[in-house]
């Protein structure tokens, strides 16, 4: 980490992560309800999620005025730093709602549309992932200190635990299930995490073999797919593409190309 600036941008965003995150886990009330929904009535935006994405863009705002912001529930500026923060507030709203532990705070830093830093909070577990570029990922938890994450050694496919998430769209929906129902017999298993950072940063710590997903927004995924990467997985989106929202897969070497080939083949990345 010799630019001086990473450490910089490392630090706001941990900062950023560890202040919503405790309002989200502090804060939220007993009757939370929803305040809006995107793409259908149960694709859900609560109070919660804007007071969140409004706190980090105050907090990294205060101290970086020129830098510019994505965020999922309609932070969006250019700015003139050359830096773009790229925000999901909560992620994982619904496990959010119902009181399911496994949501988090995704932050990232861009550098003229470069990924540079990550960070991935998930305060029920009370465990954050962090990266920079060229630097490794680490995460701090319930050890001492920070831990530097490595991928699982690849099994054979037949033997990977792989994780994926569900559209609120009906019908894109109902074609991913599909898709499972014939990934499923291919694999160790399956898991639907709810929260697809959490997920990404599951691969970078070795307890996911793999991970996909379709309909994934940039801020979905900004932080957790830095961190994967940098932990030694592969990611990519249909092959020879980046992740977007066709579909998004990360994993270990020996199982992302096989996984990719196969979501190809069932055609995950349209209905």
């Amino acid at each position: 980490m010799t630019d001086p600036l990473l450490p910089e941008l490392l630090r706001l965003a941990q900062e950023a992560a560890r202040r919503a995150g405790e309002l989200l886990r502090d804060g939220r009330p007993a009757d939370l309800a929803v305040a809006a929904t995107k793409s259908s009535p149960i694709d859900v935006v609560t109070e919660m999620d804007i007071a969140a994405e409004k706190l980090i863009t105050d907090v990294i705002s205060e101290q970086r005025p020129d830098d510019g912001f994505l965020g999922e529930e309609g932070a969006s500026s250019e700015g003139t730093s050359g830096i773009r923060w790229v925000i999901d507030p909560l992620d994982g709203t619904v496990n959010y709602l119902y009181g399911l532990p496994t949501w988090s705070v995704s932050i990232a830093a861009e550098q003229d549309g470069e990924r540079i830093v990550g960070v991935v909070a998930a305060p029920m577990r009370g465990e954050t992932y962090h990266a920079v570029r060229g630097g490794g990922a680490w995460a701090t938890g319930a050890w001492d200190g920070e831990r530097r994450l490595a991928v699982r050694p690849a099994p054979p496919l037949d033997q990977a635990l792989v994780s994926t998430g569900f559209n609120y769209v009906a019908e894109v929906k109902a074609h991913q299930a599909e898709v499972a129902r014939r990934l499923i017999p291919l694999l160790r298993d399956i898991r639907r995490g709810g929260s697809a950072a959490v997920d990404l940063c599951d691969v970078a710590s070795g307890r996911l073999d793999g991970y996909y997903e379709r309909g994934l927004n940039a801020w979905d995924v900004a932080a957790g797919d830095l961190i994967a990467r940098e932990a030694g997985a592969l990611t990519g989106g249909r092959p020879g593409e980046r992740p977007s929202r066709d579909l998004t897969v990360a994993g270990t070497s020996g199982v992302f190309e096989p996984l990719q080939r196969l979501l190809e083949d069932f055609g995950a990345w349209h209905d």
